[in-house]
């Protein structure tokens, strides 16, 4: 009898330590520059989207070496648990309230000393986050972090895992956080015209590199994820998806004839179409294509995004990253453009 309380007990503790444990959020950050997550545990599994370095993210679950991770985005994904460094509670609080920096290059490195001549200690993307190194060392290692700093040419900085290196004075900017911009939100005041300009930079950094679904990066971008990255380098967290984005902001009046997505051969009418759902649209706006509703009680359906850079052009993610005119005639014209839905303005 003795013998079965004791078993009683043990299950009876094992129960509730199991259920305490369920019942606690495991929280890792991203520790690579650039983490790949999957739809499966698997690496021949779709890519649903990236995570860049210092991006916090909630462990739901694991599978082997596979972890399924719900990060800020929101996207529910798998990434090998290499590319994170899982944290406590205390740990985490520590880690957010420690002064950032964000990469701001497109491509980069950290450093093992200021020295381009210096090994790698990993690669960089832009908009990366670093904590800045703040410990003084009073030896060789100190004098020498108080001399590059000194120069303004370059800042010692840690990785999630602690571990430390060099980037260039340059190509970081300070990290003050995100601000999000949901629906109705937009306005003449919500992003400054210098703002819009600098989103505008980011994005035209990008220009040239190849298209790549799930892609946020200079690994590869698409749609979405460009309009992403450009607005998160200047501190504006906006939804992963179109899908998601056109819910943002403020709608900008547009209207439009649906009989231009089956029939274009007025090639007069359907310019003066496309000059006309163009007319009110800003430099920084956001355009979304896509297939319109044609029956009551359909919605329509969101497919891309680009970025209205004014006179009729977008940039956006389409087999790369490319400036296009929506208006026909033009030698740079968008051969999807009279798929344009609508435009958002934040």
């Amino acid at each position: 009898m003795q013998i079965m309380k004791k078993i009683a007990i043990i299950i009876a503790a094992a129960i509730v330590a199991v259920s305490a444990f369920a019942q606690e959020k495991r929280w890792a950050v991203v520790n690579l520059s650039t983490v790949y997550m999957r739809a499966q545990p698997d690496y021949e599994s779709a890519l649903e989207t990236q995570e860049l370095m210092g991006t916090v993210v909630e462990i739901v679950g694991e599978k082997g070496y596979w972890r399924e991770i719900v990060s800020p985005q929101p996207y529910k994904a798998r990434v090998t648990e290499k590319g994170l460094i899982e944290m406590s509670e205390a740990q985490l609080e520590e880690y957010k309230a420690a002064p950032k920096v964000m990469f701001a290059g497109l491509y980069g490195h950290v450093y093992t000393g200021p020295s381009l001549n210096s090994a790698t200690v990993c690669d960089l993307v832009g908009g990366d986050l670093l904590r800045l190194y703040t410990g003084s060392g009073d030896g060789t290692e100190g004098r020498t972090a108080r001399k590059a700093a000194k120069k303004g040419k370059w800042t010692k900085v840690q990785l999630p895992s602690g571990k430390t290196g060099w980037v260039q004075s340059g190509n970081i900017v300070e990290h003050k956080g995100f601000r999000s911009i949901a629906k109705g939100e937009g306005s003449s005041d919500s992003i400054t015209r210098q703002e819009t300009e600098q989103i505008i930079a980011e994005a035209l950094k990008l220009e040239g590199v190849p298209y790549l679904w799930g892609g946020m990066s200079a690994k590869g971008v698409d749609c979405s994820g460009l309009v992403r990255i450009s607005h998160l380098m200047n501190g504006i967290l906006l939804p992963r998806n179109a899908s998601q984005q056109i819910h943002c902001g403020d709608r900008v009046q547009m209207t439009i004839d649906k009989g231009f997505w089956n029939d274009r051969s007025d090639e007069s009418a359907f310019r003066t179409e496309m000059l006309a759902r163009t007319a009110d649209l800003k430099r920084g706006d956001l355009v979304f294509f896509g297939t319109p509703a044609m029956e009551e009680g359909q919605k329509d359906r969101v497919t891309h995004v680009g970025i209205y850079l004014g006179n009729g052009k977008i940039i956006h993610s389409s087999h790369l990253v490319r400036i296009n005119s929506l208006i026909p005639g033009e030698p740079d014209y968008y051969e999807n453009a009279h798929r344009l839905l609508g435009a958002i303005r934040l």
